[in-house]
């Protein structure tokens, strides 16, 4: 059986910091693979700064396509909105069966609101959580330390992010050393977020 590590996100765009996480879980961890599953574009609240799905996706792909470990995938792009992710691991245990244990992979900051997904009992029941470190405020000692089921995982601390990303190209700062090659070559050709 394949344990998959389901990495939820906007990839808005994807940078250094999601891919250094993602490879750091597929390697030091017992995930077999990582899938990069991109949030789709809500079609009750539209962001004016969030990319069309397509251009998400095609960003990903770009990212990972040279790690066979890493995978982008459109899964929540057909589920009715607003979707929860109670329903993508429903969705993903229908469509791939026994052959794949899918976990979730989540940042510390987002483990603290955990109790407040819909649900979250159940998954926690059925999934495991590999949470990794970020710097936050406030004390990481919460209701899910010693749970079973929630893996810490000592990955880099990566303080980077795509809102940083997005504010300092609009200003025509030099961001290209915090993307991937392929994904700063389509960023700059098609002339996103100036």
């Amino acid at each position: 059986m394949k344990k998959i590590g389901l990495y939820f996100g906007t990839f808005n765009p994807i940078h250094i910091g999601h891919l250094v996480i993602a490879n750091f879980l597929v390697e030091f961890s017992d995930l077999d693979e990582v899938w990069f599953v991109i949030t789709p574009q809500s079609p009750f609240k539209v962001k004016k700064t969030l990319l069309d799905n397509t251009h998400r996706y095609q960003m990903v792909f770009e990212a990972v396509k040279d790690y066979p470990k890493l995978k982008a995938s459109q899964i929540e792009f057909d589920l009715p909105q607003p979707n929860y992710t109670i329903n993508t691991l429903v969705h993903l245990g229908e469509k791939y069966g026994k052959d794949y244990q899918f976990c979730l992979i989540m940042g510390e900051d987002n483990l603290k609101g955990f109790h407040k997904w819909k649900n979250y009992e159940v998954i926690l029941e059925n999934h495991d959580i590999y949470v990794y470190p970020r710097i936050s405020n406030g004390s990481s000692d919460h209701q899910f330390r010693g749970h079973p089921r929630v893996h810490w995982v000592n990955a880099p601390i990566m303080e980077i992010s795509s809102t940083f990303i997005r504010k300092q190209h609009k200003l025509g700062k030099n961001i290209r050393a915090m993307l991937p090659d392929a994904v700063w070559n389509y960023l700059d050709e098609m002339n996103f977020y100036r």
